[in-house]
């Protein structure tokens, strides 16, 4: 199973330049699993700058791979997540879903480099402080 997060699926749906990593994921919906706060982050953005007939074709989309919820059970499991890895609200939430569910996870966020479990692309542009 795989969970995108939502970062890689803005980069899919606008095409851009790791927008071919996160495709093996996405487009075999029947192994893909979409936390529900991944819906709100991605209509909000795709709302935001293309409308709002944009982002519900690219809820339809997300929408074919199986939709996780945010119950008690994950929400606890991703508060352990935050606190343990410092980690934001969304991309805990994210973490836990694919942990819970023995997933891989897929993304571009810096907060997930090197993390067991987690396919991780450098975002274009993005550099390494040293």
């Amino acid at each position: 199973m795989n969970v995108v997060d939502s970062s890689g699926w803005l980069e899919y749906f606008a095409d851009g330049p790791n927008a071919a990593f996160f495709a093996p994921a996405i487009e075999h919906p029947a192994k893909l699993l979409v936390p529900s706060l991944s819906l709100f982050e991605v209509f909000k953005r795709i709302c935001q700058q293309r409308g709002e007939g944009p982002a519900l074709q690219a809820v339809a989309i997300m929408t074919q791979g199986t939709v996780v919820d945010l119950d008690a059970a994950l929400a606890l499991v991703a508060a352990r997540a935050s606190a343990e890895l410092k980690l934001p609200l969304a991309d805990s939430v994210i973490l836990a879903t694919a942990r819970l569910h023995g997933a891989m996870l897929w993304t571009q966020a810096g907060d997930f480099e090197g993390m067991e479990g987690v396919r991780y692309a450098r975002k274009a542009g993005a550099t390494t402080e040293g």
